[in-house]
C-alpha cells in the first residue's frame, strides 16, 4: 500500500478538532459557489445595463432547465465525491485511483451527452414552460449556446469533487476566480463594446468554463498519489461506477425532480408577464448566493462524515452532523437577513424598473427570509449519503418539496392568484421535509452503524 502524502492544501478529517476544519473546508466552497452563481448574475446584469427587460428575462428564467438536464450528473459527482471519501478513510489507494480515473471518463461522456441534449431540447422546453412570446426567441438563443459548453462544466464539477474528497477546496476555488473574472471581461466586451446582446454573455460563459476546466485538469495533474490525475490510465471501473451511481443517482434524480417542480413555478410566474420574470429572476440570484452556504456545508458534510464512517469513527460522523448543521443555519440564516435589509440595493443592479423591483421584493419577503430553513433537509440528506443511504432522502424530498410544490402550482389561483400566495410554497415545504429528512437522517445513523458494527465483528 502506497501512503497517500498529506499536502499542504488538503485537510486531515479524521484527527483533531472539527469546528475550525469543517469551516476552513466550507468557506472555499462557500465563495466558489458565489462565483459559481456570480455566472449568472453577471450575465444578467451586464445585459440589463446594455439591452432589454425582455433580455435580462430570457437569460434569467433559464436556471431551471438548465439544472432539469446537468442535475443527474451532478448527483453522480457527489456520489463520486462519498465513494472517494470512503475509500480514503478505508486507506484503499488502488480503489481511490480506480475511482479517479472512472470519474475522469464519466466527466467527459456527460458533457457531450449534455451538449448535445440541451440543444436538442430547449426549444421545445421553453414552450412547455409557456415563455412569452417576446421571450422565448432570446431564451433559446442563450440556451443552445451555454449547453455548448457542458464539456467544460462537467469536467470541472466532477475534478472539484475529487479535489473535496482528500479536503482541498482552495485550488477549485482559485479555478472558478480566474474563471469568474475571465468571464465578466468577456461578457462587457462582448455586450458593451461588440453589441452582440444575449448571444455575447452566453458565448463568454462558454469560454470562461473552458478556462476553468483546464485550470482544474492542470490541479489534478499535479496532485499527489492515490488522487493524481493520470490521463495515458484513464479507464472506467465498473465496480467504482456502480458505488458512484448507488448514491449518485438518487441524488441526481432528487435535484432533477426538485428542478422540475421549479419548472412549474417558472411557468406560473411567466403568467404574471416580463416584468415579474425579470423581478424573480433577480431575486432569484441572491437566494442561489445565500443557497451556496447550505451547498458548502453539504459538501463539507459528505466529505468529512465519509471518510470518518470508511475508518469507522461513529462518533466523529455524529459531531460532523451537528456542526455542519449549526453551521449551515447561523450562517444562511444571517446571509437570508442581510440580503434582504439591503433589498433594494441588490435589485437595483439588474434594474431600476418600479414593477421589477415589486415582484423582486415580494420573493426577498416571502423566501429569502426563510431559506435557512431548507438547511433542515439539505445537510441531513447529504449526512445519509455520506453512509451510503442515498435512496431515502430521494424519495423524502421529492414528496416534500417537489410533490406539494407542482400540487400547489394548480391550486393556488383558487385560493388567491398573487404573485406572494405563489411564493408560499417554499417556506411551507422547507418545513415539512426538514422534519421528515431530519428524523430519517436519526434512523438512517443508528442501521449504518449497527451494520458497520457487525462487519467489523465478521471480519474480525
Amino acid at each position: 500500500m502506497v501512503k497517500i502524502v498529506k499536502k499542504d492544501n488538503h485537510v486531515d478529517m479524521l484527527h483533531g478538532p472539527l469546528f475550525g476544519k469543517i469551516f476552513a473546508f466550507s468557506l472555499p466552497l462557500i465563495l466558489s459557489g458565489v462565483l459559481q452563481q456570480s455566472f449568472n448574475a453577471v450575465d444578467i446584469a451586464v445585459i440589463g445595463r446594455y439591452s432589454t427587460t425582455q433580455a435580462v428575462a430570457a437569460v434569467g428564467s433559464n436556471g431551471s432547465i438548465i439544472n432539469i438536464l446537468i442535475n443527474l450528473f451532478l448527483g453522480i459527482a457527489v456520489g463520486a465525491n462519498a465513494v472517494i471519501a470512503n475509500y480514503l478513510g478505508k486507506k484503499d489507494n488502488d480503489a481511490v485511483r480506480r475511482s479517479v480515473s472512472t470519474v475522469a471518463v464519466v466527466s467527459l461522456i456527460s458533457g457531450f451527452f449534455l451538449m448535445f441534449l440541451g440543444n436538442s431540447l430547449a426549444r421545445l422546453i421553453l414552450e412547455a414552460m409557456d415563455s412569452p412570446t417576446d421571450v422565448i426567441d432570446l431564451a433559446e438563443q442563450y440556451l443552445k449556446i451555454y449547453f455548448c459548453g457542458m464539456p467544460f462544466i462537467m469536467v470541472y464539477n466532477f475534478g472539484s469533487a475529487i479535489m473535496r474528497s482528500v479536503g482541498d477546496t482552495k485550488l477549485p476555488f482559485y479555478s472558478l476566480l480566474a474563471a469568474t473574472i475571465c468571464n465578466l471581461i468577456l461578457d462587457v466586451l462582448f455586450t458593451g463594446v461588440f453589441s452582440m446582446g444575449v448571444a455575447g454573455v452566453a458565448w463568454a460563459t462558454v469560454i470562461a468554463n473552458g478556462v476553468n476546466a483546464a485550470i482544474i485538469v492542470y490541479f489534478l495533474t499535479k496532485e499527489s498519489d492515490p488522487v493524481k490525475l493520470t490521463m495515458e490510465k484513464w479507464r472506467v471501473s465498473m465496480p467504482v461506477l456502480k458505488e458512484m451511481l448507488k448514491i449518485g443517482i438518487p441524488a441526481g434524480l432528487q435535484s432533477m425532480v426538485f428542478s422540475v417542480s421549479n419548472v412549474f413555478i417558472q411557468s406560473a410566474i411567466n403568467s404574471f408577464g416580463s416584468d415579474a420574470i425579470a423581478g424573480s429572476a433577480a431575486a432569484l440570484t441572491f437566494e442561489g448566493y445565500c443557497y451556496y452556504i447550505v451547498s458548502a456545508f453539504c459538501g463539507a458534510t459528505i466529505a468529512f462524515a465519509g471518510q470518518n464512517y470508511g475508518a469507522g469513527m461513529y462518533d466523529r460522523c455524529k459531531r460532523v452532523f451537528r456542526i455542519c448543521m449549526l453551521y449551515s443555519v447561523v450562517l444562511c440564516g444571517a446571509s437570508n437577513l442581510l440580503v434582504a435589509w439591503q433589498g433594494h440595493a441588490c435589485i437595483s443592479l439588474f434594474s431600476g424598473d418600479s414593477e421589477v423591483l415589486r415582484y423582486a421584493f415580494i420573493r426577498f419577503h416571502t423566501v429569502l427570509v426563510l431559506q435557512w430553513m431548507a438547511s433542515s433537509y439539505e445537510i441531513s440528506g447529504s449526512y445519509m449519503r455520506a453512509l451510503g443511504y442515498s435512496m431515502t432522502p430521494m424519495l423524502l424530498t421529492i414528496f416534500g418539496t417537489c410533490v406539494l410544490r407542482l400540487v400547489w402550482v394548480h391550486i393556488f389561483r383558487s385560493i388567491d392568484d398573487s404573485f406572494h400566495t405563489l411564493m408560499t410554497i417554499y417556506p411551507i415545504t422547507w418545513v415539512i421535509t426538514g422534519i421528515m429528512v431530519v428524523t430519517a437522517a436519526f434512523i438512517v445513523q443508528r442501521k449504518a452503524f449497527s451494520d458497520l458494527r457487525s462487519r467489523e465483528l465478521s471480519v474480525g
